[in-house]
Formats: C-alpha cells, sequence, structure tokens
C-alpha cells in the first residue's frame, strides 16, 4: 500500500473518537427522551394561582378576590390589582417565589384581585362604561365598605392599568394611591408593537368585532405568537430541550405555557374602543377621551402616582407610559424602569428580588396618613416637646391607646374614644394646655396654648375622614380654637376686608394661614396676589413657616 493509499483513510483515533460521539449522542438522546416522559408528566401536574383566596363579591362572569393573610396584621387600606381582559390573571400569581400577590401580602397589604372571567355572546356590547364605572367602581365600593376606608390603593396591570387610570381620573376621591404597571398611556410614534399593528392605517378593529362579536381568544393569542416568532415557535424549545433535566426548570416552563395558551375572548365593543380611541387617538393622553359623555379629565388624577414599565418591553415600552407623568394633576409621581420585559415584570427572579419589595414599600408610605391622634399629637410634640403614640389594636374597634411622655419618662396612657372631642378632652386634660383645630385647604391647623402664648402647627396630607371629622367637631364648638389672633393682626385686613372674610367663614388668623387664596381673594373681593400676601403674613405671624410647617 503506497503512501497515498495511507492518506485516504482517517487514523484510528478519529475513527474511535466518532464512534465515540455518535454513541454519546445516541445515549443522550435516549435518556433525553426518558427523562422528557417523566418531565412532561411533572409539568401536566403543575399548579397555578395557589395562593389561598375567597370570592367576596361577583357580578356578571367577574369575581372579586380577596387573598388570605400572610402576616398577622395588615396595612389598613387595601390593594385592589385591576388585571387585563386579556388571558388569565394568575399569572399574577403564577408559583410561590414569582407571585406578586404574595410579596405585596408578605409586606402585609390586604389584597383583592378582580378575575374577569371570559364573556358570553350576550356581553359583547359592554364597553369601557361598563367595565369603568360600573365593575371596577362597584368592586372598589365593596372594598372600601369592607375596609372602612373612603379610598383604597390600586395596582393596574397592563390594559387594566389604562382602564385604573380611567377609573382615577372619574372617581380620584375613592383612589388612594395609583400604580400602573406595564400600561400603555401614550400612542404617538413609541415604537410598540401593539401600537404599530394596531395603527388605523393598517387595523380595523370593527372588521373583527363584527365577524365575531367578541375578539376570540384564539385570534390575541396567534397575533401575540407572531410578534415575536422565533423566540415564541423555536428559541424557548431549544432551551427546554437542553434543560430537561432541571425538574424546576420543567415545571416553570409549563405554567408559562399554560397561561399563554389560556387565552379568553375579550368583549367587543370594549375592544374597538380601546383599539380606535386609545391607541388610534390617542384620546386618554390628549385628556379628549369621554366614557358615556362623561370628560376622562386626567388633571383629576391628584393621588400618588407609581410608573412600572419594562425597559425591555416590546409591546408597551417605558416611552408609552413615562409621558402620562406628565399630563395628570399630581406631582407626587415616581417611576421605575426595570431591566425586563413585558411579562418579566411579573414573572423574572429578580423582579421579584427588587422590584416588588420597592412597589410594596411605596404603597405602605401612600397608606400611612395620620390618624387624628395623630394631627393633634404632631402638634403637641412640635409646640411643647412632648412625645405622643397612638396604637389603635389596643382596645375596641372604636378606641385607641394615648400614651405622653418626655424626657423624665412616662406623663399619662389611657384608652380613648376615636372621636375629635374625646381626643381633645383626654390631651387637655392631662397636659393642662387648651388645643383648638381648624381645617383649610392646605391641612389642619393645631393651636396649642404655651405659656409664651399660642403657637400653630400646620399638619399636610391629611384624609378627607379626618378633614370631615374635625369640621363636624369644630361646628358644634366642641374643638374650636381657644386662642387666635385677630383678622385685624394681620397688616393690610382692615375692618372691612375682615368683616367680608368673617361672613365667609374665615374668622382667624389659623384659618386664614390655612386657606386658599382664590377662596380668600373671592370673599374679600380683592385681588388673589393680595389674598396670598395676607395668607404668608397670616403664617408668620402664628408660626407655620419654617420648622412648625410639617407634612406628615
Amino acid at each position: 500500500m503506497t503512501s497515498d493509499d495511507n492518506q485516504q483513510w482517517p487514523p484510528f483515533e478519529i475513527l474511535l473518537s466518532a464512534q465515540q460521539t455518535v454513541f454519546e449522542t445516541t445515549t443522550d438522546v435516549v435518556r433525553k427522551a426518558t427523562v422528557a416522559q417523566d418531565r412532561l408528566q411533572d409539568a401536566a401536574s403543575a399548579d397555578v394561582g395557589q395562593t389561598p383566596n375567597e370570592v367576596v363579591y361577583t357580578e356578571n362572569k367577574l369575581e372579586l378576590l380577596r387573598y388570605e393573610s400572610l402576616t398577622e396584621n395588615q396595612h389598613q387600606i387595601p390593594i385592589l390589582i385591576v388585571y387585563a381582559l386579556i388571558n388569565r390573571p394568575y399569572i399574577l400569581d403564577l408559583q410561590t417565589d414569582r407571585s406578586i400577590v404574595r410579596r405585596l401580602l408578605e409586606a402585609g397589604h390586604d389584597v383583592y384581585l378582580i378575575d374577569w372571567h371570559e364573556p358570553s355572546h350576550l356581553d359583547q356590547r359592554l364597553g369601557l362604561q361598563d367595565y369603568v364605572n360600573r365593575y371596577i367602581d362597584n368592586c372598589i365600593d365593596d372594598i372600601r365598605e369592607r375596609s372602612g376606608q373612603d379610598a383604597i390603593n390600586v395596582l393596574g396591570y397592563c390594559m387594566g392599568g389604562t382602564m385604573s387610570a380611567i377609573y382615577a381620573a372619574l372617581h380620584p376621591e375613592k383612589v388612594n394611591a395609583l400604580a400602573l404597571m406595564a400600561t400603555g398611556l401614550y400612542f404617538d410614534d413609541t415604537g410598540g408593537v401593539l401600537e404599530l399593528w394596531g395603527d388605523e392605517d393598517y387595523y380595523d378593529p370593527r372588521t373583527v368585532t363584527n365577524t365575531f362579536g367578541n375578539v376570540p381568544g384564539e385570534f390575541l393569542a396567534a397575533g401575540f405568537d407572531v410578534m415575536d416568532p422565533v423566540a415564541n415557535n423555536i428559541t424557548k424549545y431549544v432551551q427546554l430541550s437542553n434543560r430537561l433535566e432541571n425538574e424546576d426548570f420543567v415545571r416553570n416552563f409549563a405554567r408559562m405555557e399554560q397561561w399563554l395558551s389560556d387565552s379568553v375572548d375579550v368583549a367587543g365593543t370594549v375592544y374597538a374602543e380601546f383599539l380606535e380611541e386609545i391607541y388610534q387617538d390617542n384620546l386618554l393622553y390628549e385628556n379628549e377621551l369621554t366614557i358615556d359623555g362623561e370628560h376622562v379629565d386626567v388633571t383629576n388624577i391628584d393621588m400618588p402616582l407609581l410608573q412600572i414599565v419594562g425597559e425591555y418591553d416590546v409591546l408597551v415600552p417605558p416611552a408609552a407610559s413615562k409621558p402620562f407623568n406628565d399630563v395628570v394633576g399630581t406631582a407626587d409621581v415616581s417611576t421605575i424602569e426595570y431591566p425586563s420585559g413585558h411579562v418579566g415584570l411579573a414573572m423574572s427572579n429578580g423582579a421579584h428580588r427588587d422590584l416588588w419589595p420597592e412597589v410594596a414599600e411605596w404603597f405602605l408610605e401612600q397608606s400611612e396618613r395620620p390618624t387624628l391622634a395623630d394631627v393633634i399629637s404632631d402638634g403637641i410634640e412640635e409646640t411643647l416637646g412632648i412625645d405622643v403614640e397612638t396604637n389603635v389594636t389596643v382596645g375596641d374597634v372604636d378606641e385607641l391607646e394615648v400614651v405622653l411622655a418626655d424626657d423624665d419618662g412616662e406623663l399619662e396612657r389611657g384608652m380613648v374614644t376615636r372621636d375629635a372631642t374625646a381626643i381633645e378632652t383626654f390631651l387637655e386634660d392631662a397636659l393642662g394646655h387648651e388645643i383648638g383645630l381648624n381645617t383649610g385647604p392646605q391641612g389642619i391647623a393645631v393651636e396649642v396654648e404655651t405659656g409664651e402664648g399660642i403657637e400653630t402647627v400646620v399638619v399636610e396630607n391629611v384624609s378627607e375622614a379626618i378633614r370631615t371629622e374635625v369640621e363636624e367637631a369644630v361646628d358644634e364648638v366642641a374643638v374650636a380654637a381657644p386662642y387666635s389672633y385677630e383678622l385685624d393682626d394681620v397688616g393690610g385686613i382692615g375692618p372691612v376686608y375682615a368683616e367680608r372674610l368673617r361672613s365667609a367663614g374665615i374668622e382667624s388668623v389659623s384659618e386664614l394661614a390655612i386657606a386658599d387664596s382664590t377662596h380668600v381673594a373671592t370673599a374679600a373681593e380683592t385681588t388673589e396676589e393680595l389674598a396670598e400676601s395676607w395668607i404668608d403674613r397670616g403664617q408668620q405671624l402664628i408660626g407655620t413657616e419654617g420648622s412648625n410647617k410639617r407634612d406628615q
């Protein structure tokens, strides 16, 4: 055999290596096939939405769920999660370690969620009016009644966030704080896939609704699927094949696939309204949206607002959410832009490690408004240097414990009925100082008699319930301010102006200091500029500026 003949055949080692590769590949295929059977059986039994809950309210198809507490005590102001009308809401409670519901419960919140379920053919005429002004409003009224709160916290997701923003604009008095997660609010060349596909130049939603009535869930699922066909139909299954031996991964994968395939129909009218009025015409952002003839004025959104957006969200990119912050009525706006996609905000390990504890803390910060006892206590602490602590978990439901202490120790402790007169009387008797209250647009003025005269502290950011309670008590002359400077003591207010102000209900300098400049100008029949100068002088006179002006 010649040397040329020898070179035609690969070395023996290469043959052995190739044989080994074929053997290993075959073995791996057989092993994976065996493992796949076990994993598929495991995947089929993967549970979703396991956090215990009860249905507390129903209307038509919807169910309002309330979740069992995971903490000994819960914060007073509950959170309602408003889910989208597409797919099922258990994506927010997919599994124990990836559950937004559980993150909020673990932080001590009282959590409710609207499960819309699937509309019937008879529901095809349901529109924004029905979902916002009827369904969401009835659910919130039920929660308000159960919790005894005038206003509750709302967390809206995706389409549910858009409906939550509309609701907050129409019923701001019922929303304490509003958080919007991956929510489409602005549509003017933002680069989002949904905006592009829903463009009026390419798509008429009435074609679908006129054909089917309700928009089929399968139609929506297919649309989302082809938005990224390679990732949705090839890449993820390659990743599954490579990680078949990871039992947790397979179970997680199965839960996600179950949710993705568990699509529901959407009522035809609300679908068309969303596409035409909010996506195509951008009416919500432009502040031109109307529902059943009522203007949805986004400047009425005056409560604290949190936007939660995904940096890599291709469905609702940050540019489709953040511009809305500039047109709402509140200046108390926060934005968290997290490095994830649309579903990743709800599902990624990082989001549950970093994002949702921060959101839970934000809701807590918005819920810790002072009780009436806290309001009066703030004035006492500032003027007399005496610490006042209140505890609502001791005693009966209509009582609270009040403890007074100074640097030398405890001064007084007692159970007090939770009303303005009882609290004021207890503190006056314990301290030997007279206390008065006045209300105004800026807050509640607490007047305390000291050895040097009357000192006033203005407490801001009080709830409407506390304001009403104080106003009713003052009307009964139970806790009216015992001492006040006269209006004539304010430079620039003569007898004529003073009489006009008194006729309008502004009878003291304390009331002037917390009044609205427009109201003062109208009452005195003068310019708003002059009214503002009177308010400034009144605040200087009674010492509400600087350290005496508190923001709870």
